[in-house]
């Protein structure tokens, strides 16, 4: 079934059996294209161009649901995650003089949602046109205690793909009852193709100049600290790998770079550039805009060769990188982080950009 016009060089949408669950197409007219599946609304594909034109899938996954249910370690490979979005300390939030108890899934802490997360749910999927594009529509309804939270919440995910080779994504929703809410999108890239080694080489260039350390639970401790003179200064691109393996009691806690980066935001919810990454080998680019006011920056510490992606390939150590755009880690418990309550008469609305591109 094609959606949006199945001519030759058009965009158009392709919609396919992936098991029990749908797995959608959405390809523009010079053929770069993304899959997304809802289950999870996970992108398990985005084939872009390097400089010489020849196309390769840059996101890290798998061929089949069962591999996306039953992978070890549940690394979140392209998936929505939510409703709170990276972790909350000891599983607990006050509001509204209620204590709130969630599920402790990573050591003492609450991760990504809990035990079912946004990431493993099936969302109503439905076929839409923005701006005269075709794109995706995934809504989900997180009732009123679901994995400890409270409120009746509404989602929407909007994924677009467009001629530039933007993958547009726009979160929505609203609630009966005051919530947490930090949504974000967790594909692991790597340029130079899914599956072809580590991503240690790549030069990334973060928009902060201050990120939020954390305890050794990978907590934040509420401190903003300087990027400047330590291994998390971005804001010239350098190699991913440069600094890695320097002595820093940040980089030993997160065995790596696992950080939120607090982002250059002059305006509130203005949209701004968070992050630039540069494949040298490949000449592949991926720039990233949003509305969020932080980026939690994770470069594959935890991928070990165990998972074995669609291409039949290992995902080695350090074989992907995550650039998740978000409110900041733990801030229901850190009054003086950006709030990530949402109220029952307010609408969460914030919209974060992939560009690909090749120089």
């Amino acid at each position: 079934m094609c959606f949006g016009g199945p001519s030759h060089g058009q965009d158009q949408m392709q919609v396919e059996d992936f098991d029990t669950i749908q797995l959608y197409t959405l390809e523009n007219a010079s053929g770069a294209k993304v899959k997304i599946t809802n289950y999870g609304a996970i992108v398990t594909s985005i084939v872009v161009p390097d400089r010489d034109g020849n196309l390769a899938d840059v996101a890290l996954g798998y061929d089949s649901v069962e591999k996306y249910i039953n992978a070890v370690d549940k690394p979140y490979f392209g998936a929505i995650v939510g409703r709170y979005g990276n972790r909350i300390a000891k599983g607990q939030f006050q509001l509204g003089g209620e204590t709130y108890s969630l599920a402790t899934n990573n050591g003492p802490n609450h991760l990504h949602g809990g035990v079912i997360g946004f990431d493993k749910v099936v969302w109503e999927a439905t076929p839409v046109m923005v701006d005269g594009h075709p794109a995706l529509k995934l809504a989900y309804l997180a009732k009123d205690g679901e994995e400890g939270y409270p409120g009746n919440l509404n989602v929407e995910v909007t994924y677009q793909w467009t001629d530039a080779n933007e993958l547009i994504v726009r979160y929505e929703a609203t609630t009966d009852k005051a919530t947490p809410v930090n949504l974000t999108q967790h594909t692991y890239f790597n340029l130079a193709g899914e599956g072809s080694g580590d991503i240690l080489d790549h030069q990334l260039m973060l928009n902060a100049s201050k990120f939020t350390p954390v305890d050794e639970t990978l907590i934040p401790t509420g401190e903003l600290r300087p990027v400047e003179g330590t291994p998390f200064d971005f804001r010239s691109a350098k190699a991913i790998g440069k600094d890695i393996a320097v002595e820093n009691e940040q980089l030993k806690y997160g065995l790596g770079y696992d950080h939120n980066f607090v982002l250059e935001q002059p305006d509130e919810n203005k949209m701004v550039v968070a992050a630039r990454v540069f494949e040298p080998t490949t000449g592949r680019t991926l720039e990233i805009r949003t509305t969020e006011p932080g980026i939690q920056f994770y470069c594959g510490n935890f991928l070990d060769g165990r998972l074995i992606g669609k291409s039949g390939r290992p995902y080695v150590h350090r074989g992907g990188f995550c650039l998740e755009t978000q409110h900041f880690p733990d801030s229901p418990n850190q009054p003086s982080f950006p709030s990530a309550i949402l109220e029952a008469d307010e609408k969460y609305d914030t919209t974060t950009v992939f560009q690909f591109g090749a120089k």
